[in-house]
């Protein structure tokens, strides 16, 4: 396999093994990853993640929380960190990301970590096969897979979240950010359904898609 062409959306990344440590600052608060080759932005967190991140609406009450293809982790991390009683649940196809993730709970939250499982598994089958209701999902998906395959997954999204649960995501704007708002407003409209852009930054929309309380 030509390691150029190498996607970090696979079980096993066919290129050499190599462990980091990264330190970064996200909402005035100090993280340590480990991260490792063949994991998305493992020299440093990608700007799309950074500003879901700092801009992201986190709850303080006690919640069912994902983030959604989580790398070696960090928007769970902050998401633990931030709502002290929540649980959380990262998913990621890929079992280096997985063993990253792991290894940040313990060297971050190592007191909390009974609130922390991380599942192997593509996009939200691993939620489905445990029957899990979610009160949030947080992600920066992988557009360049293509807009198709992101919009069949927000179906998918609304099935596993609880009434007034909510969909967080970053999209680039030349990625097609104006194209999914679009799309979302236009299919879901009415009484059942809400969205809002929370912010727009250096070419990134993040953006808020609820579920609302019959």
């Amino acid at each position: 396999m030509n390691h150029k062409n190498q996607h970090y959306s696979t079980n096993y990344p066919d290129v050499k093994l190599k462990v980091y440590t990264i330190s970064e600052s996200l909402r005035r608060h100090l993280y340590i990853f480990k991260t490792a080759t063949g994991v998305f932005s493992f020299k440093k967190i990608d700007l799309g993640t950074q500003i879901l991140i700092e801009h992201m609406t986190i709850p303080k009450e006690a919640s069912v929380l994902l983030d959604l293809g989580c790398g070696y982790g960090p928007i769970g991390m902050v998401l633990g960190y931030e709502s002290p009683q929540s649980q959380i649940f990262f998913i990621d196809v890929n079992k280096r990301a997985i063993w990253c993730s792991k290894q940040n709970i313990k060297i971050n939250l190592p007191d909390n970590r009974h609130r922390f499982t991380v599942l192997t598994g593509n996009y939200l089958e691993p939620i489905k096969k445990k029957n899990i209701k979610l009160d949030g999902i947080f992600m920066n998906p992988p557009m360049r897979k293509g807009r198709g395959e992101f919009l069949k997954l927000i179906d998918e999204i609304l099935s596993v979240l609880k009434p007034n649960g909510f969909f967080q995501f970053v999209i680039k704007k030349k990625m097609g950010a104006s194209y999914i708002s679009n799309y979302i407003i236009n299919n879901f409209q009415g009484d059942k359904y809400s969205f809002d852009i929370l912010c727009k930054r250096s070419g990134y929309w993040v953006n808020s898609f609820r579920k609302n309380a019959n």
